[in-house]
């Protein structure tokens, strides 16, 4: 493989009209490491890789692979590898051909290309499918052809646009399982773009949050799941219940906050007082009480959705909230639950 970027820091901007479409997005990117940009439609993520692959004219931007700035390089010069949603494989040509095409036009020894290209299709376990076209795989076995094509030019960088998105959700679990071990094995430095908040989880060293082009968190997958740093963050990682408090005295490293009749304990956060947020995940919430009473309320139960090996139920309380559960308890519509709200797993956020 060629040299991997070593220090990769972006600072780019996009507008198109009066519209801003990101909004100096500004991230540093260490080499060998996986990189998961994430938010709604819309939000900037595919612009902010097609900008970096030069594939889209920014409206400002500074790219810089340690002192060297490369955003000024044409695309097809700067080394970087990409995987599109949609395979982008020519339908006319076989699997060897495809995988092939990149090392064609660099005019390679056609004993090199041989080589180069049995070498990544047996690294994404196509070895024996050369003569096939497009037409005679499966999805599946077409983004590890495009995969293929992008890694054989040895890639100091490789860009993922969305490329599991068209596969069912079998192959999703195993391309994305190949994925990583691809970028491990390679020693790669990647940059992902996905809606699925399983594939940012699993693959990343870091997840980077967007919206509406603006950088709204970036940190381990850890970092992001537990501790969200505001509640777009929270929203978008899976939080559904959300409390809009007072806060009130801190003891011990926690905090009370008040929220229309309902008290609550939450660990304290530097610095914030005042009206804030708390939020807790439906899978924390715990059915039952504990001896302390602390953070244990009773409802009745408006809904259930089975799930499989659980249940999501909401759950209506006294001053008009509504908690969303998940639990392997057998429940139904009508039940009188008491929960409890562990104050440990609820994360204190900035209001507004």
């Amino acid at each position: 493989m060629a040299q991997s970027i070593n220090n990769l820091r972006v600072s780019i901007s996009k507008r198109y009209g009066g519209k801003t479409v990101l909004d100096r997005l500004m991230l540093e990117i260490r080499g060998r490491e996986f990189v998961t940009f994430r938010g709604p439609s819309g939000c900037g993520k595919s612009t902010a890789l097609g900008i970096i692959a030069g594939l889209i004219p920014p409206s400002e931007c500074e790219i810089w692979n340690d002192d060297q700035r490369i955003d000024s390089i044409p695309s097809e010069k700067r080394g970087f590898g990409m995987v599109f949603q949609n395979y982008a494989l020519f339908p006319h040509l076989t699997v060897f051909d495809n995988v092939a095409f990149g090392l064609s036009l660099q005019r390679r020894p056609a004993d090199e290309i041989k080589r180069r290209v049995e070498e990544m299709l047996g690294l994404v376990r196509l070895s024996g499918y050369e003569d096939r076209y497009p037409s005679q795989l499966s999805g599946g076995q077409q983004q590890r052809v495009a995969i293929a094509r992008a890694l054989v030019l040895h890639p100091r960088l490789m860009l993922f646009d969305e490329p599991l998105s068209n596969l069912d959700a079998k192959l999703r679990i195993e391309m994305r399982a190949e994925i990583k071990q691809l970028h491990a094995r390679l020693g790669l430095t990647s940059i992902y773009v996905t809606h699925d908040q399983a594939e940012a989880l699993s693959l990343s060293d870091r997840i980077v949050v967007l919206r509406e082009g603006i950088l709204m968190q970036v940190g381990t997958p850890q970092e992001i799941h537990d501790r969200p740093t505001n509640v777009f963050v929270a929203d978008f990682m899976g939080f559904r219940n959300f409390f809009d408090v007072e806060l009130g005295g801190s003891s011990g490293g926690s905090v009370e906050g008040n929220a229309k009749g309902l008290t609550l304990r939450a660990r304290a956060q530097q610095g914030l007082s005042g009206p804030a947020v708390m939020a807790i995940r439906p899978e924390d919430v715990r059915v039952g009480k504990t001896t302390d009473d602390v953070n244990c309320v009773r409802g009745r139960i408006e809904l259930v959705e089975y799930l499989g090996r659980e249940q999501e139920s909401v759950v209506s309380i006294d001053g008009g909230h509504r908690i969303w559960i998940r639990s392997a308890d057998t429940l139904a519509p009508g039940d009188q639950i008491d929960l409890t709200l562990p104050p440990e797993k609820l994360v204190l956020l900035p209001r507004g």
